[in-house]
């Protein structure tokens, strides 16, 4: 596993980037849930949003471990990064399956033989799948919050608080 870029330690730059498009794949998701115009409009790049998030997620904790290996363990942090993969996956693949139920329930193709062209095709569940979706990202927002703040409780909490001791 790569685990320096220009002599940095990828997992900081990674780990932005997870920290960026996982909350906004949840905020994306809860917003195409509960508004179905958004949904056809905004669903695949909510979906697209959460597949790179989720997708960076085993990137993240591979490189935190090559970090892991030359600063030290950095105790509960690890474990919930670890853990993360596991709460964004169901989140990105209820944002998936939601897009493509909005998309199957969307107007057909205009075809001149058509009887009913604005007919749309019925989805069974889109209201079930659209909860399932929202409890999955709120679920997937909070992982996100416990692992960024026990992340920077590992990098932080002795460089602020002998800080504020010296004061």
């Amino acid at each position: 596993m790569l685990d320096t870029i220009s002599g940095l330690p990828l997992h900081p730059l990674v780990v932005h980037a997870v920290v960026v498009l996982l909350p906004l794949a949840v905020l994306g998701t809860v917003a195409v849930a509960v508004r179905p115009r958004w949904g056809a409009r905004y669903g695949g790049l909510n979906a697209l949003v959460a597949v790179v998030g989720t997708a960076l997620c085993p990137v993240a904790t591979g490189s935190g471990e090559a970090l892991e290996h030359r600063v030290g363990d950095p105790g509960v942090h690890a474990e919930l990064g670890d853990q993360l993969l596991w709460f964004s996956l169901p989140m990105t693949l209820l944002a998936v399956a939601l897009w493509w139920a909005r998309r199957r329930a969307e107007p057909g193709p205009r075809r001149p033989d058509a009887r009913r062209p604005d007919a749309r095709r019925p989805v069974k569940g889109l209201g079930v799948l659209a909860v399932l979706a929202v409890v999955a990202a709120v679920a997937s927002g909070v992982q996100v919050y416990r692992v960024g703040d026990s992340g920077a409780r590992a990098v932080w909490q002795d460089q602020v608080s002998a800080t504020t001791r010296a004061r």
